[in-house]
């Protein structure tokens, strides 16, 4: 977080606009309050610190929005930092398209070097878009996001606090369905820490479980696609041992694929693959 603060604090504005940042603590320990007092004494600009004792990430985001002045919001993780030019960059994008929101791209940024098979796998590599793109439901993000304030208004809790992942995605259904436009900037970078945990195989397969389990519960989701998990789930395990003697990437790839696809089968069948609110290791 340090570095995030660090990088918001210098962010290029070009006397078009002001801004402030709101931090959500999502731990009931006030984990980040001695960071966020360290450095806000010496920032230039304001910084409020929310508590949101309850785990969840759409919870958090959405004590981001209640606390929020002006009228846009802008979303960024705490394990991201910004380029100077982030802001600024999502900011012209958005009025000078005169849309509802800019999403830009998130690239992993490593402080130390993984695994050979992590970089060749491009297992943190996201997929990127033309600027000017409007974006459908299934691209949105709110980890490199602008939103103008009215985006909101009129959702009670605007991110489901039921997702344990894809609350985002979630809520650009709604808010598309609601006329909404948002559309892609590729200039608007930030980077996303990946440590060492993220390299470990058991995360990786946690995650794609977790990630699964949720896109039973997004809009359309229907029995064509246990079918078409069922049929993956085949195809992939036989797969595996090939791509195992192959290459290890390759296997890797194909088995997050699989654990995705068992995460979607299992919560149809009432089974929860992951029973902690966030996966951690």
């Amino acid at each position: 977080m340090d570095r995030l603060l660090m990088g918001l604090a210098k962010l290029e504005t070009r006397g078009l606009f002001t801004y402030g940042i709101v931090v959500v603590d999502n731990d009931s320990q006030r984990s980040a309050e001695s960071i966020v007092t360290r450095f806000s004494g010496g920032l230039p600009i304001g910084v409020k610190y929310v508590i949101e004792p309850r785990q969840s990430i759409a919870r958090a985001r959405n004590a981001a929005v209640a606390n929020a002045d002006g009228d846009f919001i802008a979303f960024i993780d705490d394990d991201e930092f910004p380029t100077d030019d982030w802001l600024l960059v999502l900011f012209k994008s958005c009025t000078e398209r005169r849309v509802d929101g800019v999403l830009g791209p998130v690239k992993p940024h490593f402080d130390q070097k993984p695994p050979q098979w992590v970089i060749d796998g491009r297992f943190y590599e996201r997929e990127t878009f033309p600027t000017g793109l409007v974006i459908d439901w299934r691209k949105g993000r709110t980890n490199n996001v602008l939103l103008r304030r009215r985006v909101f208004e009129g959702f009670e809790q605007p991110f489901n606090p039921e997702f344990r992942a894809g609350e985002d995605q979630e809520f650009f259904h709604r808010a598309i369905a609601t006329g909404y436009v948002f559309i892609w900037c590729n200039e608007a970078v930030i980077y996303e820490v990946e440590p060492p945990i993220r390299w470990k195989r058991s995360f990786m397969m946690r995650t794609a479980l977790l990630k699964g389990a949720m896109a039973s519960h997004y809009p359309g989701f229907c029995i064509r696609d246990v079918v078409k998990s069922l049929a993956a789930i085949l195809v992939y395990s036989a797969t595996l041992p090939f791509a195992l003697i192959i290459r290890h990437d390759w296997f890797m790839s194909f088995l997050v694929r699989l654990c995705s696809h068992l995460g979607k089968v299992f919560a149809v069948m009432g089974f929860n693959p992951v029973k902690e609110q966030y996966v951690i290791q």
